[in-house]
């Protein structure tokens, strides 16, 4: 089947705008027809003043001890959440009853924000990994672990495999998250040429409560089993590939140390939350860390999906692949706002010029991304979409790939894609030209 629109229609309902695609990504899909970019690498890094490519240390470590103060605060915010309650509704004169809904009030207020304070944690975590934070490889290094470890992240072996990420980003023979189903993975899913509406339906359509509960697993353990086993991770390594065995196909012989130091960090942790619940109860520990711990793995990966999974974003292969149009399969998105800018240090609304500059701090970024801008022209994708509306989105529209094709779309349940590749003749060379000074020049 060819190119299809299948964005939902305006509503002119007051809260119409939650559940509508934006001008952006409308706009997009008018230009289905996709000529792969020419963009130039010079050209991108001759865009970006070269002051905007220092790193402060003090700036740095400004933003780990604000961003760790806020988490103590809600913390002791949680423990006196009894103490707010009773003396809340001794003067509102209310009920025990309503006194145990304002506590619920109380821990789900210390839950979602503290849920997204550990998530910034997360994000600093990984701006550590990229050597983004100082200039000093050390001051990264224990920042690094010290943030990703309190997350449960094992910190040098998820950096190795993130920064395999960025050398082959989109490509479907080297990228290594989100790897995207094909055709044949469908067992029973007849080719493109004889499969019907019937074929389809049958196979790949689903019930919304379903499809609910899918995401739900995806969105709050996905990035934990990713770490354990490799799930939704590239399918080139074995069955259980973890990140945590130190000989594992994801890294090699020289990252053994690093991976076993990570192991060991990971295994303090869940000695010191072991210790904490047997001290004062696993309920207080369930409530105070693993409750928005949960949480903010739910919004690590609404986040990092969004990035680069789009129906209008172009998977490559070996062919068609450059440094430049890997980084431009990524989406810029103002995720939740101030909220997304302050406590997620804008990893959703500057990833485009992170993934072409790795090293500049995250503080910098808005900057280079409007210093780019001209350069990238209708290469720059961005989608000021509600965040839920494109999380479902993406979600139940990026069900396959097909298994042919140097450059291919994400199709629906009804194997019906909004874009389509077109040969791009004699500009294939030209984009290629440049890339091997790409990767000295994007930090790697």
């Amino acid at each position: 089947m060819g190119t299809k629109q299948f964005s939902e229609s305006a509503d002119n309902t007051p809260l119409s705008w939650l559940v509508q695609d934006a001008p952006e990504y409308e706009e997009r899909i008018k230009r289905a027809q996709f000529v792969p970019p020419t963009v130039s690498i010079k050209d991108v890094h001759a865009a970006v003043p070269r002051h905007l490519f220092e790193k402060s240390t003090a700036k740095g470590l400004f933003y780990v001890g604000r961003h760790v103060g806020l988490s103590v605060l809600f913390y002791l915010f949680a423990t006196r959440i009894d103490q707010l309650s009773w003396n809340a509704a001794a003067a509102l004169g209310w009920s025990p009853s309503g006194r145990a809904v304002l506590s619920w009030a109380f821990w789900a207020l210390y839950w979602f924000w503290q849920s997204v304070s550990f998530a910034g944690m997360w994000v600093l975590g990984h701006e550590c990994g990229h050597d983004a934070l100082s200039p000093y490889a050390w001051v990264n290094s224990v920042c690094g672990m010290g943030l990703h470890t309190f997350m449960l992240t094992p910190y040098f072996a998820w950096r190795l495999t993130h920064r395999a990420h960025h050398k082959g980003t989109n490509h479907l023979a080297r990228d290594e998250t989100y790897h995207p189903m094909s055709r044949s993975d469908f067992k029973k899913l007849p080719d493109a040429a004889h499969a019907t509406k019937m074929d389809y339906k049958e196979l790949l359509e689903e019930t919304p409560l379903f499809t609910l509960f899918k995401m739900v697993i995806r969105q709050f353990l996905g990035f934990q089993l990713y770490l354990i086993h490799n799930r939704k991770g590239n399918p080139k390594y074995p069955p259980w590939t973890s990140h945590y065995n130190p000989d594992s196909k994801l890294f090699k012989p020289q990252d053994r140390n690093a991976i076993i130091i990570s192991d060991m960090a990971i295994g303090s942790m869940l000695l010191f939350l072991a210790a904490w619940s047997y001290q004062t109860g696993f309920h207080n520990v369930w409530s105070l860390y693993f409750v928005p711990w949960l949480w903010a793995h739910n919004w690590i990966v609404m986040f990092t999906y969004l990035q680069h999974s789009d129906p209008t974003v172009p998977y490559y292969r070996e062919k068609s692949w450059t440094f430049a149009r890997g980084a431009l399969a990524t989406v810029d998105r103002p995720v939740f706002g101030w909220i997304g800018s302050f406590f997620w240090h804008g990893i959703s609304s500057t990833h485009v010029a992170h993934h072409f500059f790795v090293s500049i701090p995250f503080y910098n970024l808005p900057q280079v991304t409007e210093a780019i801008k001209p350069v990238l022209g209708e290469y720059y994708c961005y989608d000021s979409t509600p965040t839920l509306r494109a999380l479902w989105r993406s979600f139940t529209q990026c069900t396959f790939i097909e298994d042919e094709g140097d450059i291919v779309f994400f199709k629906n349940q009804r194997g019906e894609a909004v874009r389509e590749y077109v040969e791009p003749a004699a500009e294939e060379k030209k984009a290629r030209e440049g890339d091997d000074e790409a990767w000295k020049l994007a930090g790697f």
